[in-house]
């Protein structure tokens, strides 16, 4: 689960992707949320290769800085939609123009079943560089949550 911080301020719902949800866990510091389906997935441009579209039932957990918050409650998490693309970018379209460009490259001098190994053995390196800088992912990912 990853760690986002939580804003209390309502913002403008046509510039942010808002997922509802119940609070299923209260910590000191944490929030859980649990997200149900999400009608705006289905106006959303990158629906076919986002990954909250696919499932019926996802889990955020978030900075607790609202006392008010209590379990159960009903909420929606919210993530401005110019950072939802910067995510899908990084998850997606980064890795696909990567492999695309070491097996291009690569097959100019090498066979091809070793450029096309090249190509996949290029995203190892390439997520555990994304996994090493989650805590500059989490911050600038930042959640907002509304108590609705």
């Amino acid at each position: 689960m990853e760690n986002h911080k939580v804003n209390s301020y309502h913002t403008d719902a046509k510039n942010n992707i808002q997922h509802k949800g119940v609070i299923t866990k209260i910590t000191d510091q944490m929030v859980t949320v649990s997200l149900n389906g999400n009608l705006n997935c289905d106006a959303c441009n990158a629906k076919t290769i986002c990954g909250s579209a696919e499932s019926n039932e996802k889990e955020v957990e978030v900075l607790n800085t609202n006392p008010l918050l209590q379990l159960n409650d009903q909420v929606e998490v919210l993530l401005r939609k110019d950072l939802g693309m910067k995510a899908v970018f990084w998850a997606y379209v980064f890795p696909f123009i990567l492999i695309i460009a070491v097996l291009i490259t690569s097959s100019l001098f090498v066979k091809e079943w070793i450029a096309g190994t090249l190509s996949i053995l290029v995203l190892l390196p390439y997520y555990l560089l994304l996994y090493s800088l989650k805590k500059v992912f989490n911050k600038s990912f930042q959640f907002s949550i509304l108590k609705t």
